[in-house]
This record gives structure tokens, C-alpha cells and sequence, in this order.
């Protein structure tokens, strides 16, 4: 038996090194420590060749993408697919986008996923990272994907916890907030403008 590196396991499983890392992550092979090193056993790594090639369910890729500006920002939109791409490991069905805030639940890519994922027509969903599916309620479609057999793979898993972890998700609630109060005032401010002009009449006070 050998103890292969993550590059050398991954070249011969004919995977991307970030797919292999997931997939250990996951526990869907088992990983050798040598110091802070990950190693995989060459017996391992010709067990899951044979598995791979018979019997499991398709492996059909749901990629998802998404940035917050609705202009603006297509760089950010091709980098996130172009590296889901490369360590896709299965069949790419289609590349699912969205240009709206991680808050809003109501998105036309994401709906398109989830009515994917419920005909079956993706069995994973890929991400670059957590918050680009959703701010908060992962768990929960996460939760929802499974009920029709899908899984969830995020390519960059979160790193930090505890009171970093709260900050972010705090500084998230207050910027989004703070967005949408600006252009509701934005808005009536220019309503307010048109109807000194006389081009829009002011609404009748109640």
C-alpha cells in the first residue's frame, strides 16, 4: 500500500485536488495524516475508481452564481463559474444565475434550481461559496435538496465560527437594511421633486 499526496491521488482519480479535498471533507474517502498533510491510501483510491464506474447515481452538476448588483459585476459571474467548472467532476446540466441580494428569496435562478433539483434534472448542487446560494438558511435547502436525493457541495466551506461568524452575518443584515432604506428615501425623493415640477401629482393626504 502507498500513501498518496492530494495532487498524485487526485491525478489518478481523474478529479481537480479541490473536488478530491471535498470529497474527504464529506467522508466519502478516507484521509492518513502525516503532520498537517492530508495522504490517501493507494488501496482507497483504486477502491473508489471501481465504485465511480458502476451502480451510483449519476453525478448531474447544478451550478449556481450569484452577485448582489443588478448591473455591473458580470467579471465576478464568470470567475465563479469558470472554477466550478474546473473541478466539476460529473456532467454540468446548467449554469443557474442570479443578480440579487442573498437575502431575497424569491430569485429566478434559484427558483429555476430548486424546480431542477425537484425533477431531478440535478442530483448536485455546486457553489463557490455559502453565501452566494443564500445569507442565511443554507441548512434548509440543504434540508430540501435531499428530500429529492440532491446534494450540496461548497467549494470553499466557511472557515471561521463563534463571534466572527455572528459579526458577519450581522454586518450582512445591516448593509442589506441599510440599501433598501436608502433607496425607498431615494425613491420619494424624487417622487417629491416631480410633483413640485407638476409632472406627478402628489397623492392625496388621508
Amino acid at each position: 500500500m502507498e500513501l498518496l499526496r492530494l495532487s498524485k491521488a487526485a491525478e489518478r482519480l481523474g478529479v481537480h485536488p479541490v473536488t478530491l479535498r471535498l470529497l474527504a471533507n464529506s467522508g466519502n474517502i478516507p484521509v492518513t495524516w502525516v503532520g498537517r498533510e492530508r495522504r490517501f491510501s493507494s488501496v482507497d483510491v483504486e477502491a473508489m475508481k471501481v465504485s465511480a464506474g458502476g451502480g451510483g447515481r449519476i453525478r448531474l452538476e447544478g451550478l449556481y452564481v450569484r452577485v448582489s448588483g443588478s448591473t455591473g459585476q458580470e467579471s465576478s459571474l464568470e470567475a465563479q463559474e469558470a472554477e466550478l467548472r474546473a473541478t466539476a467532476t460529473g456532467e454540468v446540466v446548467k449554469v443557474f444565475r442570479d443578480r440579487a441580494s442573498g437575502l431575497r428569496e424569491d430569485r429566478p435562478g434559484l427558483n429555476k434550481l430548486l424546480a431542477a433539483v425537484a425533477n431531478e434534472a440535478v442530483t448536485v448542487v455546486r457553489v463557490t461559496h455559502e453565501d452566494r446560494l443564500a445569507r442565511f438558511g443554507v441548512g434548509w435547502l440543504k434540508r430540501l435538496f435531499a428530500v429529492y436525493g440532491a446534494t450540496l457541495e461548497i467549494l470553499h466551506p466557511k472557515q471561521t465560527g463563534g463571534r466572527q461568524e455572528l459579526l458577519e452575518d450581522f454586518i450582512s443584515l445591516v448593509t442589506t437594511f441599510a440599501g433598501r432604506l436608502y433607496g425607498m428615501r431615494s425613491a420619494d425623493a424624487r417622487r417629491k421633486l416631480l410633483a413640485e415640477s407638476g409632472q406627478c401629482p402628489q397623492q392625496d393626504a388621508a
